[in-house]
């Protein structure tokens, strides 16, 4: 599993969650309270580089009227696809120990992912667990 301290820093650290995350109780604190809004777009950003593409992604976790209007944190469910989403960049991250290697990675088509990219699976919490899985198996050199 990998660390929650890593997972918070993919989505801004201390400066944008406004507390240290040295545990996972302390990452399902900050995420039930609500994150900021501005850790979906910095997590978002740490995948795609262009504005357009970031924002197409971001709001299929929040519709673009919504997370324009809100003020302030998301709700708890937005705060949680975004925590997700946050687990598995940093899980890839730890495993290529390189953002621009993971990024390639997690935006290609994958054929254990049904050709699908792993991005696109971390939308939904099953399709999270089945990249963790591959992340798993490729870190440790087990069959794909």
């Amino acid at each position: 599993m990998i660390e929650a301290k890593r997972i918070a820093e993919v989505m801004g650290g201390r400066p944008v969650l406004g507390k240290v995350v040295s545990s996972i109780e302390d990452l399902e604190e900050i995420v039930g309270e609500g994150l900021p809004k501005t850790a979906l777009r910095i997590t978002v950003r740490r995948v795609f580089l262009v504005v357009r593409e970031a924002n197409r992604y971001l709001y299929r976790i929040v519709p673009e009227a919504t997370y324009k209007r809100r003020t302030g944190k998301l709700r708890v469910m937005e705060s949680e696809r975004t925590e997700r989403l946050a687990r598995v960049i940093a899980a890839a991250e730890a495993v290529w120990d390189d953002q621009k290697d993971a990024r390639e990675w997690l935006t290609r088509p994958h054929p254990e992912l049904s050709n699908r990219t792993p991005i696109d699976c971390a939308l939904t919490e099953l399709g999270a667990r089945q990249v963790e899985s591959l992340i798993d198996r490729l870190q440790y050199g087990l069959p794909v």
